[in-house]
């Protein structure tokens, strides 16, 4: 059962994490033709997101009464991720039709700062709600099902560390065009 559950596991993290290079490769695009992941086609990763954290934990009936938090936190979280780079989208947007000298003179570095600013805070609060949701279910958990969070956790911290990285050079760079 259990040698089941983990292959399930990884097939899904695989499939998901393809999607999820999809779409920082499509959000991170500056050109015109960049065709953004649909909204229906985010819902569906956060889906799967939360099915494979679910099903990796294998929760107890005890266990399942605590999951909903947890649930609407992830998906909130989502949702303001979506919201992010729907604004990094339109900034990018509204600078396509500069040439890079028009880019590059008009410029506002504390403007920069202050949206980088309002971005981390969000996404700092997002954490703060996601860690409050876990905390009661995660003192629940089994040394087994604490294992199998912590193996998930690893698995999708390093294979979002790519995109992470270049999303990060990205980034660097559009600073320097700022």
């Amino acid at each position: 059962m259990m040698k089941t559950v983990v292959i399930g596991t990884t097939a899904l993290f695989l499939t998901a994490s393809s999607v999820a290079n999809a779409q920082s490769a499509q959000t991170s695009q500056t050109s015109p033709s960049a065709t953004p992941v649909s909204a229906e086609d985010q819902k569906t990763l956060t889906d799967l997101r939360i099915d494979l954290v679910k099903a990796a934990l294998q929760l107890t009936p005890a266990q399942e009464k605590l999951w909903p938090p947890v649930e609407s936190a992830i998906r909130a979280r989502a949702e303001d991720r979506k919201a992010r780079v729907a604004k990094i989208q339109e900034t990018v947007g509204r600078r396509a039709d500069e040439s890079r000298a028009e880019v590059l003179r008009n410029r506002d570095p504390v403007a920069f700062l202050q949206r980088r600013s309002e971005a981390l805070a969000q996404r700092s609060a997002d954490l703060d709600k996601l860690a409050e949701a876990w905390q009661p279910l995660y003192k629940t958990l089994s040394p087994e099902q604490r294992q199998r969070m912590g193996a998930l956790a690893l698995f999708v911290l390093r294979d979002m560390s790519d995109p992470a990285e270049r999303r990060r050079l990205l980034q660097a760079a559009a600073e320097d065009e700022d």
